[in-house]
């Protein structure tokens, strides 16, 4: 059977899953209640930085498979499959997931279910929620639990081609509809349990990341200390096969719109529960002390004090290959120089409007040669290519430089006159 669907929610998330799906053939009907939005998409315009997306999805459009709609009702009549792709931050006032949105949705939603309906949810949730929800549905709708699990810069690779797929269902019925809908993905491995344990994977795999992120961190603070290398330590540690080399590249810790908030509201949960998971409190902690080092590092170079010093900034967005800059760390660093009276340029190939409408009070600069241009210090605070491959020798008289991503190769940069700083590392390299 060809399922129809619906992608409830237009976020990052919802975007991405339902051009995927209309590009494996299916009949996809995208629901947001922002009127522009849906306006815009319905135009094939991509509100976000998303390699291929913006191709996939005036592919869609293009087919007659993709379209997209402000009304629930015609969502209900229209879908078999109806996907939960909303977002849950972090709760004001708090640590934990704020998840008003998925409730807003799916009471907006249900009253148009009138015949038998599978609800899948995708978002990430505090463990319990799909059992409550679940228990609030009619009778001929069920629901699923089915955790993204997209890296931003690669979404539409880690669509369509997974490295797993996790199905938390309640019966045989929600399983073979799952199985039928992921069927056209090919021979990818797949993981069946309960809601709970499908709740669980995607703030746990989160955690273990942030935690050997911030690990890697937390020695390049004792590198700074004791006068070693974190680059070569991390170096050192990658060879040994129960730990591996990915995700070991020390500097200026995490950030985006997943990873600091999913730790927080794990944390948060795992309270509730009463298991405390203090570790992540210590994890967060170490990723911030990084955006401060940064900082101070920065203010040494300039001789003790940001006043009047004109800072570059190479970085706005969280990662290179997107234009998020939600908990930003380079956007963070930028805005302690300014408050701190620093003269502030700031460039990003792809997230300048984001960060110009978020942070008016900075410089910005059109490319990274005029960001440079007369600074007292430059920071490469999110590793773009096209900072890594900048030639030292053609940005003018040379100054000093902050590696906060040990992503440059200090020696051609001391070699052309520069004063090279990097998180974890000596002075002299």
């Amino acid at each position: 059977m060809r399922y129809r669907m619906t992608v409830i929610g237009t976020g990052y998330l919802g975007i991405t899953h339902a051009a995927c799906m209309a590009a494996l053939g299916y009949e996809v009907l995208g629901l947001d209640i922002d009127v522009d939005k849906i306006r815009g998409l319905n135009q094939g315009e991509l509100p976000i930085y998303e390699e291929g997306l913006g191709e996939l999805l005036r592919a869609g459009l293009a087919s007659g498979k993709l379209r997209f709609t402000t009304s629930y009702e015609e969502a209900g009549e229209f879908g078999d499959v109806h996907f939960l792709c909303l977002g849950t931050p972090q709760r004001a006032g708090g640590f934990a997931a704020d998840v008003s949105q998925i409730d807003s949705a799916l009471a907006a939603l249900t009253p148009w279910l009138s015949r038998p309906s599978l609800v899948v949810g995708k978002s990430t949730v505090p463990v319990g929620t799909a059992r409550r929800l679940a228990d609030g549905l009619p009778e001929h709708v069920e629901l699923a639990w089915n955790p993204e699990f997209l890296r931003e810069g690669f979404a539409v690779e880690d669509t369509l081609h997974p490295d797993r797929i996790v199905l938390g269902v309640a019966s045989d019925a929600a399983e073979r509809v799952l199985r039928e809908v992921y069927a056209p993905l090919g021979d990818v491995p797949l993981v069946v349990t309960d809601y709970a344990t499908a709740e669980l994977v995607k703030v746990a795999a989160n955690a273990f990341l942030a935690t050997k992120i911030s690990y890697i961190n937390a020695m390049a603070e004792v590198c700074e200390a004791a006068g070693a290398d974190v680059v070569r330590l991390a170096e050192a540690l990658g060879h040994d096969t129960r730990i591996g080399r990915r995700f070991l590249g020390s500097g200026l810790g995490f950030g985006g719109g997943c990873l600091p908030k999913d730790i927080r509201a794990f944390a948060a949960r795992a309270d509730e529960l009463g298991v405390p998971l203090t570790f992540l409190r210590e994890v967060d902690a170490i990723n911030t002390r990084r955006r401060h080092r940064t900082v101070d590092l920065a203010r040494e170079l300039v001789g003790g004090s940001f006043t009047g010093r004109r800072v570059a900034v190479l970085g706005a967005a969280f990662k290179p290959n997107s234009d998020d800059i939600r908990d930003s760390p380079a956007l963070d660093v930028a805005l302690a120089v300014h408050r701190a009276g620093g003269l502030v340029s700031v460039h990003d190939p792809a997230a300048m409007d984001n960060a110009r409408k978020a942070y008016p009070v900075l410089g910005y600069a059109p490319t990274p040669q005029d960001a440079i241009r007369d600074a007292d210090v430059v920071l490469l605070l999110t590793e773009w290519q096209e900072f890594t491959d900048l030639d030292p020798t053609a940005l003018g008289t040379p100054t000093s430089i902050v590696d906060a991503r040990n992503a440059l190769d200090p020696h051609s940069w001391q070699a052309a006159g520069w004063t090279y700083r990097a998180l974890g590392r000596p002075a002299l390299l």
